[in-house]
C-alpha cells in the first residue's frame, strides 16, 4: 500500500515556535504483548535526510526493517533506548511504565533534548519535558519513525533471544514462540500458556490469564482497580 514519507514538518515547527535546538522522536514497542518488556527509543536526527524506506515500523518486512536498523544506527545523530520489566510493569501499570521507559531512553542520549515528539494522543512522559504529541507521528515524523524501527528491532531480537537455549538450539521458552510472536497473543503462545503457564517473562496483572483457570491464581492485582480499568484496553492488539 501506499505511503507517504515521514518528514521533518514537525521538528521544524518545534524548533520555530519554542526555540528548541535538540529535538528527540519517542516511540514505544510491547505495550499490547502479554510479556516482554515495553521498550521506547528516543532518537535525535537533525533535519537531514533520512535512509530510504523510512517509515513506522510495523509497515516494513522484518528483513527490511533490520536492513534499516543497521543504517538508522549509523544516520541517525545520537539514540537511545529504555525498558521497563514485566514486574515493573505489573507494579506500576503500563502508564507509569512507559513513562520509566521513555524516561530511561531520553536519559541515555548523549545530551538532553530541548523537546520531544512522542507517537500518539497521550502525553504519558509530562513535566518536566516539553512534549508535542502526534497520532500517527511514526508515519508522519522522521525522528519517530527512526525511533519506531530502532526500539522494535531491539526488542524482537530480545525476545527473539528468549526460546534460544545453549548451543543455539531451543530453549526452555521454545513452546512460547516468542521469536515469532514477540511475547503477543497468538494460537501458539496461548496453547503454551494454557499447558505450561507463565513464565518469569509475563506479565501477570494482564487479562490474559482470567482466561486460564489453571493458571489464574498467579494473576497480580495492583492496588489501583482504576489504574487495571485503564490498562485494559491495550491488551489484545496483535502488532507483531
Amino acid at each position: 500500500m501506499p505511503y507517504e514519507p515521514p518528514t521533518h514538518t514537525v521538528e521544524r515547527s518545534l524548533r520555530a515556535t519554542t526555540g528548541a535546538r535538540i529535538v528527540a522522536g519517542v516511540d514505544e514497542v510491547g505495550r499490547g504483548a502479554w510479556a516482554g518488556p515495553v521498550t521506547v527509543c528516543a532518537a535525535v536526527t537533525g533535519l537531514r535526510r533520512p535512509p530510504e524506506g523510512l517509515t513506522d515500523s510495523k509497515l516494513i518486512t522484518p528483513h527490511r526493517r533490520a536492513a534499516l536498523a543497521v543504517e538508522l544506527e549509523r544516520w541517525v545523530t545520537a539514540y537511545a533506548l529504555g525498558d521497563a520489566s514485566p514486574q515493573e510493569i505489573d507494579d506500576l501499570g503500563m502508564t507509569a511504565a512507559l513513562r520509566l521507559a521513555a524516561v530511561r531512553a531520553l536519559e541515555g542520549l548523549p545530551v538532553r533534548p530541548d523537546a520531544v515528539i512522542l507517537d500518539g494522543k497521550h502525553d504519558y512522559l509530562g513535566s518536566p519535558w516539553r512534549v508535542r504529541t502526534v497520532i500517527k507521528g511514526d508515519q508522519s515524523c522522521i525522528a519517530v519513525a527512526a525511533a519506531s524501527v530502532l526500539a522494535k528491532v531491539r526488542r524482537d531480537a530480545l525476545m527473539a533471544e528468549l526460546g534460544v537455549g545453549a548451543g543455539a538450539g531451543p530453549g526452555e521458552y521454545a513452546p512460547y514462540a516468542f521469536g515469532a510472536n514477540a511475547g503477543y497473543p497468538s494460537p501458539v503462545h496461548r496453547a503454551a500458556l494454557e499447558e505450561l503457564g507463565p513464565t518469569p517473562h509475563h506479565r501477570l496483572s494482564w487479562s490474559y490469564l482470567d482466561a486460564l483457570p489453571r493458571w489464574r491464581h498467579l494473576k497480580k492485582v495492583r492496588l489501583s482497580v482504576e489504574a487495571a480499568a485503564l490498562e485494559s484496553g491495550g491488551q489484545l492488539g496483535f502488532d507483531f
